[in-house]
């Protein structure tokens, strides 16, 4: 059964019983409708007949002309939320979020957790011994806090992507709509045989409840006449064209934890699917220089295998322009960046050099002086905190 429970951070548009003040909402919505054709503009439009406003809000509603109603933002609290729910939820795009983070904060499991006894004893196992390994290669450059922390970014691979975790998210009246119906389409579609899709549809299930305990959905915006779906989940990408220009595609595996991060880059576009057999899982770059213990973390989270640990490797379909993987390389080709996700960002990168450069792209000469390192070595970002790390600034760290 779903733990989760959200509380609404206190607003204009929240009541003194923490209810979302939907009528309110919908009422500023169908006032701002009536800008784009008042000549006086809003402040008059403000003291209009209430009937007015209401027949104006209809007819947006009705219409499907929704956007107005994205003036007003819901500030959720969201306690004991999945991993993976918040990774959907971040997917969308429209959004900002604040979110507990496992590279920070240890995974303690609680009473009635849904993590595992066998999650939490291969968790703390792990945990030391990526303390040890990482302090013998790199303890002349990390403090014991930055080894603690790069240990538990590598445990935490163990841990299920159904981990609970919080998070302050915002997004807009409309959005929040939207959202819950391609929840209730997600539920409606999915595979109950599969207990991944299974318990997803119950934490689901769950969030849908509790905004409509907070009085914040509403029937008109939740119609989904165009069929839309959750971002998150693809189908057959591995059929997806590859593609590098003024536009790119890529297709690659990656674990759960480095989707997590990757998606929050919102002027890239990310879907994901679960390879449908020969289920692999990462392999931190710290362990390859020791096949045992390569070996023993092998066995360890194949032993976890079936709470879908969030370091299962899954399909990832990434997509965007240019300028914004430009822009996501100047944020992920860093030292203080997650591993994982600086190498892929690294591989994507050089991949696009090679292309560019066999097509004659004027874009060549650009992303070439992108291509000698980490962000700091870039010709158009200024480093405000030099790291002085040398694997790093070249990307070959292996932590």
């Amino acid at each position: 059964m779903s733990k989760m429970n959200i509380e609404l951070v206190p607003t204009n548009f929240v009541d003194e019983n923490g209810k979302f003040k939907k009528k309110e909402a919908i009422r500023l919505g169908g006032l701002i409708a009536g800008v784009c054709y008042d000549a006086e503009g809003f402040n008059h439009i403000v003291n209009e007949d209430p009937e007015k406003t209401e027949k104006r809000i209809a007819r947006t509603l009705d219409s499907g002309h929704h956007s107005v109603y994205d003036h007003t933002n819901v500030i959720m609290n969201i306690h004991k939320i999945p991993k993976i729910l918040a990774m959907v939820l971040n997917d969308e795009q429209q959004y900002t979020t604040s979110e507990k983070s496992a590279r920070y904060t240890k995974v303690v499991r609680e009473d009635d957790s849904v993590i595992t006894g066998k999650e939490e004893e291969l968790y703390n196992k792990w945990l030391e011994i990526y303390q040890n390994v990482i302090g013998k290669k790199y303890g002349h450059v990390f403090d014991s806090n930055r080894i603690k922390k790069l240990a538990q970014e590598n445990a935490r691979y163990l841990v299920t992507v159904f981990m609970p975790t919080e998070m302050i998210y915002t997004t807009s009246f409309r959005q929040i709509n939207y959202v819950a119906s391609f929840m209730e389409n997600y539920i409606l579609n999915a595979d109950l045989n599969d207990p991944f899709q299974a318990q997803l549809v119950e934490e689901m299930v769950a969030f849908v409840k509790e905004l409509d305990r907070l009085n914040i959905l509403e029937d008109r915006l939740m119609k989904n006449e165009k069929y839309r779906t959750l971002k998150l989940f693809g189908k057959d990408l591995d059929k997806k064209e590859i593609h590098f220009g003024d536009v790119y595609s890529t297709v690659y595996k990656g674990s759960f934890a480095e989707l997590a991060q990757a998606h929050r880059h919102r002027t890239l576009k990310y879907s994901m699917e679960r390879l449908k057999n020969n289920k692999d899982y990462i392999i931190p770059t710290i362990l390859i220089d020791d096949s045992a213990l390569v070996d023993e973390w092998m066995e360890d989270i194949h032993q976890v295998a079936d709470v879908v640990p969030q370091g299962e490797l899954v399909r990832i379909f990434e997509r965007g322009d240019y300028d914004d993987f430009i822009l996501k390389c100047k944020e992920r080709l860093c030292s203080a960046a997650q591993l994982e996700i600086m190498q892929q960002t690294k591989s994507t990168l050089l991949q696009y050099k090679d292309a560019l450069e066999k097509s004659g792209s004027p874009l060549y000469e650009d992303i070439e002086k992108h291509s000698h390192g980490a962000r700091c070595t870039f010709p158009d970002y200024d480093c405000l905190s030099p790291c002085g790390f040398d694997e790093g600034i070249n990307l070959k760290r292996h932590i």
